[in-house]
């Protein structure tokens, strides 16, 4: 504001103007409070995410591929041994061990009429294949090695029911063994050219292969983890030791004698490592832990 003087002269006049405290608190403390909220926003929204992460309303948790059923294998071999074991003889014996099979969904004795004399023994029996022709139900083919016919091949279909339990699915069916060619030569693999290498491994299957558990621990890793067979055999020669695809074992062709003078030809996959300038063995062929 300005003030006329009676000489015309204008001179400024100072106005003083009231305002709350708070307001002025407000006004310079907005922004450092605008910080804050939006800090523990963010906050807030981390840690929902983290403790109920959002997913897709048709996001379905994905289910493990089934396994197989070692108790429909099971029940399926049993069958075929009671099925192919028989004396005629004793017909009534073969009734009495598939009768609980075929129960009353199929003949007696699965449909088997034995003929007026002979008899017939399973010496093994194993499943060797199976697929799925319906959810819940299986057709395994059993090979069965018999002392009179020799090796057969049988299929048999077996369900679960609504409960669980095991049932025969229809009556069995003598088929071809599964399709199978001649052995396929090893591809050329690169040779160990480590002589230190190779001296490792001879002796390591060596010892090995004869069951010296603490000779062989000389050459072990301290983690290895290796299962002696049961056959005690002696190294007789090894005609190739050659390296693994992916450069992690030595794969060894040897030949060995056990006590009563049988000679086999065997293939190992030794695998080894490089400690401190050592080669050590860290698993023999097979991970008994596993």
């Amino acid at each position: 504001m300005k003030a006329r003087l009676a000489s015309g002269v204008e001179r400024p006049r100072v106005q003083v103007t009231t305002r709350p405290l708070w307001r002025l608190r407000l006004q310079r403390e907005a922004l450092r409070y605008l910080i804050c909220a939006v800090s523990l926003a963010g906050l807030a929204a981390s840690a929902r995410f983290a403790i109920s992460p959002p997913r897709p309303a048709n996001m379905q948790p994905r289910a493990s591929a089934p396994g197989p059923d070692r108790a429909a294998e099971g029940y399926a071999a049993l069958f075929a041994r009671r099925y192919l074991t028989w004396n005629a003889s004793e017909p009534q014996q073969s009734v009495r061990w598939l009768g609980g099979f075929a129960g009353a969904g199929m003949e007696a004795s699965a449909g088997l009429a034995l003929p007026p004399s002979g008899a017939q023994r399973v010496e093994w029996a194993e499943v060797v294949q199976g697929r799925e022709p319906g959810r819940g139900r299986h057709v395994y083919t059993v090979a069965a090695q018999t002392d009179s016919a020799g090796l057969l091949y049988l299929t048999v279909s077996v369900a679960r029911t609504p409960d669980g339990h095991l049932a025969l699915a229809g009556y069995p069916a003598f088929v071809g063994a599964p399709a199978s060619a001649p052995a396929q030569a090893s591809e050329r693999a690169r040779e160990v050219g480590d002589p230190a290498l190779a001296t490792v491994v001879r002796r390591a299957l060596r010892n090995y292969l004869a069951g010296s558990a603490g000779e062989l621990a000389a050459d072990l890793s301290p983690r290895a983890r290796v299962s002696l067979p049961g056959l005690a055999l002696s190294l007789q020669a090894t005609s190739r030791l050659s390296w693994s695809p992916d450069g992690r074992s030595v794969v060894a062709l040897v030949q060995a004698l056990d006590a009563r003078g049988a000679q086999y030809t065997l293939e190992y996959e030794v695998d080894v490592q490089l400690s401190q300038g050592r080669w050590e063995v860290s698993a023999v062929q097979m991970d008994p832990s596993a």
